[in-house]
This record gives structure tokens, sequence and C-alpha cells, in this order.
């Protein structure tokens, strides 16, 4: 039997360009000069390397391990322009994910480039976009490559050099490790793979996750959550469509702040029609025709969409007990937000649209339409997410701009560091989010605690709706008892006690104030610094720091082992596979 020629160069590039392309129009000015502050995105010049990055602080380790690479990275580039690679790569690398996904389905090019545009253009990924969820977009954006790469495994009997490097680096927050764990171990038990294949992924897995996982059990006694928050952040509605419709549609949001002003018209439900028209013909053709490589992709990508839409629409139909299984279980308060798991939706609606506009196409090119007709209707099929969805371009209508920090910021570290207390800093008002001028007003969590060098204790509750929802940290809780103490000097010495040494405070926010008694060593229109007389350091136990040490060396080992073998198989010239590698040769079916 005679192979196909490879395609034309340019085809091969078309997927390229066009997923840049809609990466640049969907950021817009996030990509100009400065950092974008959206919610939880809150990025700094300079993030420090310090305790509570590494998973030994007191608060549950919500950002571990994605801000210790961060600290690390921002070490050989500026900040921003890291803020504007990561974001970027997050879309680009998926949508090339996509289509190498697509490949070995021997799909079209307008298939493939249909595919990728649902992938990149949707509710979840604008509305993550906005929310500030980059960890949850970056793992988002490993997944493709996550599934591409566990399916040769489980074809092949070898791991890819490159999994040990993608499983880690989608598990940069915990609902991305989980939502990669997922993607890695479905593929291999849907696909009847030997239980040592699919023990080794359970091994990759875990050690992919040990940074959060294992300061996770440290933080055991606090990692239960206020319960309150479960209908709070449950899956809800959007618009005309009740939560479950927009799940479907890949929406659904908790924060309805973050939603785009088209979800909550007509174009949502029409949005909705057209992906379960095209997702149905797509079925149909997966159903009538199978090939053995789409048959093979699509049963672990139904089980990931029954999961993820399964667990989002639980947190709408049954909050209460999902809040209360917070209350009691160690780290299950990251189901409540029920959006989030519907990453896990996506890569099977992406497989059926394309099968869907394939076999569209084909059906066109018999019919022999003149070209120009051909095209325009295979643009239409290619652009419908952006079309329903027309807000999401220039960083959804400007919500994404990026700003330049005031020099008060710059200042204030500079104070602190020079001042070198011996001990940790609180960080007043006790409240989480600021909408600072500065920012156009925009929501933000308070960026103070990622700025200054020492560990900060900082308000980790959350106002939504006029309800607070408890913040875990108990230092936070402590800190707040001895700012309740009767004069400034008294304060200054509970919190002493507490380990914190010094007080730093956002004069622009809003909440109560207490004076606490200490030396000034920077104050402006903005920020104000004190350092306390005197204070007993908090110790690290010394279980704990070792805990972590093993924890990141399994973390950092799975990412250098793929380093390692990438180099080794190069320089066999296997190039991580058996065999020819010619793209219409490729069956990931078994």
């Amino acid at each position: 039997m005679t192979l196909p020629d490879p395609p034309p160069r340019w085809v091969r590039a078309v997927p390229a360009a066009w997923s840049s392309l809609l990466a640049v129009l969907l950021l817009g000015p996030a990509l100009g000069p400065g950092y974008v502050l959206s919610f939880d995105m809150v990025w700094v010049p300079d993030l420090v390397l310090r305790a509570d990055v590494l998973g030994v602080g007191t608060g549950l380790p919500r950002a571990v391990p994605s801000d210790a690479v961060v600290a690390v990275l921002d070490e050989v580039l500026p900040g921003a322009l890291l803020q504007d690679l990561v974001l970027l790569a997050a879309l680009v690398v998926g949508g090339l994910g996509v289509n190498r996904l697509l490949v070995p389905l021997d799909l079209g090019l307008p298939a493939r480039l249909a595919g990728l545009t649902l992938w990149q253009w949707n509710p979840y990924v604008v509305e993550r976009l906005v929310l500030g969820h980059w960890p949850v977009l970056v793992g988002y954006a490993a997944l493709p490559w996550v599934l591409h790469g566990a399916s040769r495994w489980r074809v092949e009997g070898r791991c890819p050099a490159r999994l040990l490097l993608l499983v880690p680096l989608g598990s940069l927050s915990v609902s991305a490790g989980l939502a990669t764990s997922s993607a890695l171990l479905v593929v291999l038990v849907a696909g009847r793979a030997p239980v040592r294949r699919v023990l080794a992924a359970a091994v990759l897995a875990v050690a992919a996750q040990a940074p959060w996982l294992v300061s996770g059990l440290l933080h055991a006694g606090a990692a239960v959550t206020d319960g309150e928050g479960a209908a709070l952040f449950a899956l809800s509605d959007e618009g005309l469509l009740p939560a479950p419709l927009a799940a479907a549609s890949l929406g659904g949001v908790w924060n309805a702040a973050v939603v785009p002003d088209s979800r909550q018209g007509l174009l949502a439900v029409v949005g909705l029609l057209v992906l379960a028209v095209l997702a149905a013909a797509g079925l149909a053709v997966l159903l009538r025709r199978p090939t053995p490589a789409a048959r093979g992709l699509a049963r672990p990508l139904a089980v990931l969409w029954a999961v993820g839409w399964g667990l989002a629409v639980l947190t709408w139909a049954a909050p209460g007990p999902v809040g209360d299984l917070a209350e009691v279980l160690p780290g299950a308060g990251v189901l409540r937000d029920g959006a989030r798991l519907l990453l896990l939706c996506v890569p099977l609606l992406v497989l059926l649209v394309a099968l869907a506009v394939d076999a569209a196409a084909r059906r066109l090119r018999a019919a022999r339409l003149p070209t120009p007709a051909v095209v325009a209707l295979l643009g239409v099929l290619v652009l419908w997410p952006v079309t329903v969805l027309p807000d999401a371009a220039i960083g959804v209508a400007g919500r994404l701009d990026a700003v330049e920090y005031p020099s008060s910021y710059a200042g204030a570290r500079a104070a602190l560091e020079e001042a070198a207390p011996d001990g940790d800093v609180l960080v007043l008002p006790l409240s989480s989010y600021r909408a600072p001028d500065w920012n156009d007003g925009r929501p933000v969590l308070d960026p103070l605690p990622r700025v200054l060098v020492p560990v900060p204790v900082a308000s980790d509750d959350l106002v939504v709706d006029d309800v607070t929802v408890a913040g875990e940290d108990p230092r936070v809780r402590d800190a707040r008892v001895a700012l309740a103490e009767p004069d400034p000097a008294a304060r200054a010495a509970a919190l002493g006690r507490l380990g914190i040494a010094a007080v730093a405070e956002d004069l622009t926010a809003p909440g109560p104030r207490a004076e606490v008694a200490g030396e000034q060593v920077w104050a402006d229109e903005r920020l104000r610094v004190l350092v306390l007389p005197e204070a007993e350091p908090r110790s690290v136990p010394t279980g704990w720091v070792a805990a972590m040490g093993l924890a990141w060396a399994a973390y950092l080992a799975v990412a250098a082992a793929g380093l390692v073998l990438a180099l080794v198989r190069r320089r066999r010239g296997t190039g991580g596979s058996r065999g020819a590698t010619h793209p219409m040769r490729r069956n990931l079916s078994g």
C-alpha cells in the first residue's frame, strides 16, 4: 500500500498560525506593557521563593507549585514578560495539542481548524481568563498533549519522554493536576493497558502532584473549608441557560462579574444549539463509520466528559451535601467550583465537532460546489465559536488590560528589606480583594503579599454577595484576635508572639483599622509599613521541611527524567517512538 504524500509545509503551518492569531485576538491589550491583574491573577515584578511559596506556610497550598515555578522563572525573565508568555503559551500550545490529537484521525485541515477554534474560543477559556485562573489554563493547554502521549504509551508500550514533562507542567494547581492525572489514567484504563503500565502512570501522576498533595496533608488540620462556599461557588445559570445547559456549552462560572455580555442573551442559546447539532452529527459519524483511531480516542474522552459535566452539575443540584463534605473531608473544597471541572468536557466536544466538520467538508467537495462557496461554508463552521462569543475579543472587551504597579509597592518592599525584621509581615486591612484605582477599579486579589519579601499573613476570607466565606489559615484568625487588644502596644506585643515582625497596610483599601505600635519605615498616600518592637519568629517544623523536600524532589525528578529521556532518545535517533512517525501511519487505537 502506498502512503499518501505528506501535506505541503504551508498546510502544516496553518494550525500554528491560526492558533496564534486567535490567542492574540483574545488577549489583546493583555500583551501590552505591564501586568494583567484580574481577580485571582496576581503577577508581581519579582516573586520571592519563600516558605509559603514552597508549601510550608500556615495557609493551604492554593498556589503550590505555581508560585514556586514563577518565583524561579522570574529570576530569568521579567515578571511582566513572563506573564505574557505564559498566557500566550497557554492558548497556543493547547491549540497545537488539539491539532496533534486530531492528526492521527486523518481529518482534513478545516476539521482540525474547527476543533482548534472551539478549544481556544469558548466560555470556559474566557471566564477562567478573567477570573485569573492561569494555572488552570496551563493545565488545560497540557491536556490534549497528555491525551496524545497517554494514547501512544498505551499503544507502543513505552512512555513518551514529553509526558514526563507535561504532567508536572499541567499540575500547577490542585484542580489542573487532578484533571491532568485523570486524563492520563483514564486513557490507559479505558484502553485496557496492562496493569503495570497503569501503575507506572499512577506513580507518575502522584509524583507530579507531590508538592500540593504533601503540603495539603501537612495542613490537613486546616484543610476543611466553610460549607457556605458550596452554594456560592456552585455551577450557575448564565443568562437564558439554566446551569446544566450552561455547563453543556462550557459556561456556568459562579462569578457573574466575569461572564461576557454575549452569554447573557440569545447568542448563548444559539451557541449551545450549534454545538449540540455539530456534536450530534459528529457522534453519528463516530457510530456509523468509526475508524479504529477515532473509536479508541472517543472512549476515554466520553468518560472524561461524563466526569466533568456530572461533577459540575452535582455542585448545582446538591450544594448542601457538597458543602457538608468540604467541612469534614480535607481537600474536598476543590469540588466547590463546579464550572472549573468542565475542562474535562472540552476534548470530547472538540473531537465530535471536528468529525462533523470533516464529514461536511467531504460532502461539499462531493457536491462539486464552486470553490468560493465551499470555502465560505467551511469558514462558517470554523468560525462559529467566535461569532457567538464576539466580546471575548480584544482582551475580553478590555477587561484584560495591562497596568503598571505604582512606585509605592517597590518603595515599601525596599524599606522592609532594609529594615530586615526577624519575622513575618501582617498585611492590612484583613480583606482579601482590592479594587485599586491604578487597576482601573478592577477587582484583584491583594498583590501586596506577593510583592513583599517576608512571609505574609493576609486574609483568605472571601465575600460573595455579602456572604463571608471563612478562610482556613488559623494564623489569620489569631491575628484578628491580636488586633482586638485594647491599645497599639498590646496589639504589637500580641502580634509579635505570633511571629509577626512587621505590618504593611494598604491605606486606599476599605476595611476596619487598628493602630499598631512600631517604627514606621515607609509611608506615602498608598502604603504604610511598620516594624514591630520585637517578635518571636515562627519556626517551621523539621518534619515539614523534610516532607516538602521529598515532595519537591519527586516533582523535579519527573521533569528531569523527561529531559534526560528525550535527549537520550534523540541521540539514538528514535525520536521517542518506535517505527515511522508519518502522521498518516499513526494509529492510536491499538
